[in-house]
């Protein structure tokens, strides 16, 4: 496996883990106290976003196992493109990986205001809603995310 490979699934793991112990940092009031934070803080909208990257660095290396890079500008779009043409369209993988990777990307462009037209839900999402309501969410990304990253990798290391 390469070494570029091998840096993008160490990175998806990483983020994983970073959602991971953000999901439990919103919920462990021992750990609030321990790292002085207020109570009623949490960091469900960085589990969200910390899930989609996990799911984006996966992409990155298994389409580098076609030899496939993407780079910037629009990065995240190319490798949604470039994913969703090399290995679902070619049903090399199942179409719920795509789905999957359609909804954190929504989830993700949400909170990052990427679709800037879509003014309701960025508004809504984001603004109007109290940040424990995004746990839901969160947890539901999390779990995509490990789902996601742990079968790419059981595809690449097939190989």
């Amino acid at each position: 496996m390469g070494s570029l490979i091998e840096m993008y699934l160490d990175r998806a793991n990483n983020e994983i883990m970073a959602a991971g112990s953000l999901k439990r940092l919103s919920e462990q009031e021992e750990d609030k106290i321990s790292f002085d934070l207020p109570g009623d803080i949490s960091f469900y909208s960085s589990v969200i976003l910390h899930s989609y990257y996990a799911i984006f660095y996966a992409a990155k290396a298994i389409l580098l196992t076609k030899d496939i890079e993407t780079k910037s500008p629009e990065v995240h779009k190319k490798t949604f493109a470039e994913f969703k043409e090399n290995f679902v369209d070619t049903k090399e993988l199942d179409v719920s990986f795509l789905k999957i990777y359609r909804k954190m990307i929504v989830r993700a462009d949400e909170l990052l205001e990427i679709f800037r037209d879509e003014k309701w839900k960025r508004g809504h999402f984001t603004y109007q809603t109290i940040p424990q309501a995004n746990k839901g969410p969160a947890e539901d990304s999390l779990k995509n995310s490990k789902f996601f990253v742990s079968n790419i990798m059981k595809v690449i290391g097939e190989r």
